[in-house]
């Protein structure tokens, strides 16, 4: 009977330690309003109501280049269920270094050059790639520095919705 009140205690704190560490990192994503190559204002606040995901990213970022085809995929399967990617170039080139970079993946998703202000807003962006999801309710719920697999990624953005 006790090595089942243990592990019953054990597996007690398991919760309560999972819940104060998922609540620490809910908090309100930062807005920003950036421009698209095409001209196309992409609006944090505007999305609200949707699962957002703000990936920051650059075009010599070799684990950035690894995970982008699969994000591309996932968004494909989950963009008519109210999910939006927001990809954040940190490319100091701007968008002569992204556009070609954009078309040759062929991205499918938004792409904005992300400001030093939009970084600090998020926490400062201590590596890349960094993403953020974002609830319907405009909350981050989940950072993940570096590399995502696909099936990772597609995990954490389904725990979003």
């Amino acid at each position: 009977m006790n090595r089942v009140c243990g592990v019953a205690a054990i597996l007690a704190l398991a919760v309560i330690l999972t819940s104060c560490s998922l609540a620490q990192e809910r908090r309100p994503a930062a807005n920003f309003s950036l421009k698209t190559a095409a001209g196309q204002t992409v609006d944090l606040s505007k999305l609200r109501g949707k699962v957002v995901v703000v990936n920051f990213w650059a075009t010599w970022c070799g684990p950035c280049r690894a995970e982008i085809p699969g994000m591309i995929e996932v968004y494909g399967k989950y963009k008519d269920q109210g999910v939006e990617i927001v990809g954040v170039s940190l490319d100091r080139g701007g968008w002569s270094d992204v556009n070609p970079f954009v078309k040759r993946l062929n991205i499918t998703y938004p792409v904005v050059i992300g400001t030093d202000a939009m970084a600090e807003a998020y926490g400062g962006i201590e590596a890349i790639p960094t993403t953020f999801f974002v609830d319907k309710q405009g909350n981050v719920v989940k950072k993940h520095v570096g590399y995502m697999s696909k099936e990772d990624f597609e995990k954490s953005v389904r725990a979003a919705m």
